[in-house]
């Protein structure tokens, strides 16, 4: 069962890898807030015709708050707080932010999942943490204090949205608690595309058409299936730490998509992250 949870766990995050770079793209062209509700918006719409087709039940009373805070936390907290903060920083800049996401996704996963990993594991999960961080700052961190703030609380509340829809998953499914928190916030989503609607379309380019389908489509229903179904199956802890594997594959894409520099130092660290991986899947139980 664990080695099902991290193989869905690794497309998971293949598929998110590319979220921050596609809404980069999306941004040069679109609103910030428009790429937020545009894109919960069509992934809401699937998502009711997947609930619909399936003809799922509805959630309990005491499913609905949970929801809630996963919509709050990945639905509109983190899409929105990186729409914003792509504004003032690049691509490659962000993504080397989501090396801190597994370390608040285990503390959210401990807080409000009961799990409780042995301390070994919290040696490796912060070594890693600080590997990707002490790239960041190799990189050069001073480049924009707002744009690293809004990365910083994107960060925390995508860590608890992520601990709250696997605590949700072990008794949903992953496909039900994605699909069930978009179309709880597509009522407040959907009237705010036309609010933000750009007054015209004849200067967006291509690029930016396709880096929106992407995130909502991939980043934002597909990937948490997936993503989701593998910290229930494995452990909201030990699962989570293939999330820092994310800014490698981010920045991979950012260089391919974007031409941003990316320095052959990624490859030692890469390989450090790696193994601290390992090490916090086998002590996190």
């Amino acid at each position: 069962m664990i080695n099902n949870g991290w193989i869905n766990g690794f497309i998971g995050i293949l598929i998110f890898s590319g979220s921050l770079p596609a809404t980069k793209i999306a941004v040069l062209d679109f609103n910030p807030v428009f790429v937020t509700v545009a894109r919960a918006s069509i992934a809401g719409i699937l998502a009711l015709c997947i609930l619909l087709l399936s003809k799922e039940k509805r959630p309990s009373k005491e499913q609905i708050l949970p929801l809630v805070m996963v919509a709050a936390g990945v639905v509109l907290g983190f899409p929105l707080l990186t729409a914003l903060a792509l504004q003032y920083i690049t691509s490659a800049h962000s993504v080397v932010f989501l090396g801190m996401l597994p370390l608040t996704t285990a503390i959210f996963g401990v807080i409000r999942g009961g799990e409780r990993p042995r301390p070994a594991f919290w040696l490796f999960s912060i070594l890693g943490s600080l590997l990707v961080v002490g790239f960041a700052v190799a990189r050069g961190l001073s480049a924009s204090p707002l744009g690293n703030t809004l990365m910083l609380l994107a960060i925390i509340v995508c860590g608890l949205g992520y601990a709250e829809g696997a605590k949700l998953s072990k008794t949903m499914g992953g496909a039900q608690v994605i699909s069930w928190a978009l179309v709880l916030s597509l009522p407040f989503m959907a009237p705010a595309v036309f609010f933000f609607l750009p007054s015209s379309f004849s200067g967006i380019s291509t690029a930016a058409w396709i880096g929106l389908a992407y995130v909502s489509l991939f980043s934002m229903l597909i990937g948490f299936i997936f993503w989701y179904r593998g910290l229930a199956q494995g452990g909201i802890a030990a699962v989570g730490q293939l999330q820092l594997l994310q800014p490698f594959f981010g920045l991979a894409l950012a260089a391919t998509l974007l031409h941003e520099q990316v320095s052959l130092g990624m490859l030692g660290i890469t390989l450090g992250v790696i193994l601290c991986v390992a090490g916090s899947k086998r002590f996190a139980k």
